[in-house]
């Protein structure tokens, strides 16, 4: 059996694999309930963990890390103009960079981390309290 997989982005490896169509129709249909079974698994293992590690997200919770994403944006490229202005950024420089960088994108992944948690139903979302 020939197996197609699907790719989700760089950051990922390989998501799920789809079997060959040209398999019997009721085998197909069996593989499909054991993915489902497996796919609720994970599903209930997330949700389980991270509602005891999490609890309920609200929107506070979201606004201040996009606005630690923002600073740490801000600050990565900040530091990037004020080196440009010389002819060769020192190791020093270049080091301090690396690490800014590093910050902002530990602080997006994060924050999409938290976003596809929510989307996929792990986490209750607490929205704008009126």
């Amino acid at each position: 059996m020939s197996v197609t997989r699907t790719f989700r982005g760089p950051n990922f490896g390989p998501d799920h694999f789809e079997p060959e169509t040209s398999a019997d129709p009721q085998a197909q249909r069996r593989l499909r309930g054991q993915l489902e079974q497996i796919d609720y698994t994970a599903f209930a293992a997330n949700r389980d963990v991270l509602a005891q590690s999490l609890s309920a997200t609200g929107i506070e919770q979201f606004q201040r890390l996009a606005l630690a994403t923002a600073g740490a944006r801000a600050r990565w490229v900040a530091e990037a103009l004020a080196i440009s202005g010389s002819a060769v950024p020192t190791s020093q420089q270049v080091a301090r960079l690396a690490e800014l960088r590093a910050a902002y994108n530990e602080l997006s992944e994060a924050y999409e981390g938290l976003r596809r948690m929510i989307e996929r139903g792990y986490l209750s979302f607490k929205p704008w309290t009126t």
